[in-house]
């Protein structure tokens, strides 16, 4: 054998010339043109190779024949490409459908391209880290935020919090000074009544605010839970403290009011014509019963607050005519720090009657809303005991483990009866909290303006209607009266 790997000429095999020029190279290592097209031709390669005998193929030529066999073989299972235009028989199309087998192609598209803009309407290349983040859940809030500062001006923070879904219940309280409104708030939204009372949604009074007879809460605070419920906390309405602060500290006052106790009663009206416009629910807050002059705020307020279109589902009420032009939110009185006899059937029936008396003619809807005697807080009572029954629930005094101590002791001291429960003669502190706050969550929704509002939208609506509350003539005649 020769050093470039041919046998030697006295060896001949019949069809070995025409394979060695086949496979002779010039100098250049191109391959031979004596016979044109056969280095072109495949038939041709494999006609030749099945006349040569196998015996006497030697181990460079068997080595240089393999990788071609090889290649040949790995591009034989490639699909040829489909010309423009064209479609696929279907065997073929089925063939491909079970050899890709159950691949999510579309569906991961839809989703992960959900509101990405002009990326995703183009087809181009999706960013996974920005396919997840449209799919992870929304940022949990921990403490309220400001939704309209002590200066009575408007905050944007809120809006990052906010999502693109029509699913929302808007909640505000209304309530006089030092009735607990924020410690309510807290344990409806996000806290429970074990919880360290520092770390409250709603930040509590403090002791030293106690001591001086401050408020804590200025201006309207923002808060949505993770059920997607918007809780708007307000400060005390005809604040005593508000009014010394303004006295004390010389304050400028607003050119259109001249008194401060002037400015203090509109900033109070201001908040809640603005809570009877934009929240599905008002809870009204009293730790006694019950103040006339706070039923006369109300409806002072409901007088005052802005014209807003009514649910397209109830122009047709039968309240007549007027229905389809103002809306008016659900209303829910709370006798929060409740005793003993304020459970008594008697005292049950004797407050729902001086409510319904003291809204009679007002347009707010406090009835139909809840019920305590659906929540079987008074069980041998009949459903007809209430001949007209209020959105009234009562809220005993939240007791710490000391009181409940003291009271599971008992008057005698007997050990026996220490282990026993002492009669309150209602439910406890958590039971109560957890029934308003199931009932609140399974009220009715409606629609606060002709159109369904996201909580976007319920956003830049709050903000249009707080500024029209502001600029209100209404408001501004009220306050000369006043003056």
């Amino acid at each position: 054998m020769s050093d470039s790997g041919h046998s030697q000429p006295s060896m001949y095999v019949p069809g070995r010339g025409r394979r060695r020029r086949w496979m002779d190279q010039g100098p250049s290592g191109n391959l031979n043109l004596s016979e044109p097209g056969r280095e072109r031709d495949p038939m041709l390669r494999d006609r030749d190779q099945d006349r040569w005998p196998k015996t006497t193929l030697t181990p460079a030529l068997a080595a240089l024949e393999k990788p071609i066999v090889l290649m040949k073989a790995r591009e034989e299972p490639k699909p040829a490409p489909a010309a423009e235009g064209t479609s696929l028989t279907p065997t073929a199309a089925s063939a491909k459908v079970e050899k890709e087998g159950q691949r999510p192609t579309q569906p991961v598209y839809q989703i992960q391209n959900r509101g990405m803009g002009a990326s995703a309407s183009a087809g181009g290349n999706v960013d996974p880290v920005l396919g997840q983040a449209k799919l992870m859940p929304p940022q949990k809030m921990k403490h309220s935020i400001k939704l309209v500062d002590e200066y009575m001006n408007w905050c944007d923070s809120a809006i990052e919090f906010l999502l693109d879904q029509t699913d929302v219940l808007v909640v505000g309280v209304l309530g006089l000074q030092g009735t607990g409104k924020s410690t309510v708030m807290s344990l409806l939204s996000a806290n429970s009544p074990d919880d360290d009372q520092r770390s409250y949604v709603f930040r509590m009074q403090s002791q030293e605010v106690r001591e001086r007879a401050g408020n804590q809460t200025s201006g309207i605070d923002f808060f949505i839970s993770q059920e997607r419920i918007i809780y708007l906390d307000t400060q005390p309405i005809l604040s005593p403290a508000i009014l010394d602060h303004l006295i004390n500290n010389d304050r400028k006052l607003p050119p259109e009011y001249n008194l401060p106790h002037t400015y203090v009663e509109m900033q109070s009206l201001q908040m809640a014509a603005f809570l009877f416009t934009v929240c599905h629910l008002v809870i009204v807050v009293q730790d006694w019963f019950t103040d006339f002059n706070l039923y006369r705020f109300l409806q002072t307020a409901e007088m005052l607050k802005p014209s807003t279109p009514s649910p397209s589902h109830e122009s047709s009420g039968s309240s007549g005519a007027d229905e389809g032009i103002e809306y008016y939110p659900h209303v829910v009185f709370i006798q929060n720090k409740a005793k003993r006899e304020d459970f008594c059937p008697r005292s049950l029936k004797q407050m729902h009657t001086v409510i319904e008396k003291l809204m009679l003619h007002s347009r707010l809807r406090f009835k139909g809303t809840l019920s305590m005697l659906d929540c079987n807080i008074f069980p041998g009572l009949p459903y007809d005991f209430l001949e007209s029954e209020v959105n009234l629930f009562l809220i005993p005094a939240m007791e710490n483990d000391a009181d409940e101590a003291v009271s599971r002791a008992g008057s005698t001291g007997n050990s026996l009866f220490s282990l026993l429960p002492g009669y309150k003669g209602h439910p406890n502190f958590h039971t109560m909290i957890n029934k308003l706050r199931s009932q609140i969550m399974s009220m009715s929704r409606p629609q606060l303006s002709h159109t369904i509002l996201t909580e976007k939208n319920w956003f830049h609506y709050a903000a249009r209607i707080w500024d029209g509350v502001k600029k209100s003539s209404a408001l501004s005649e009220y306050s000369r009266l006043l003056g």
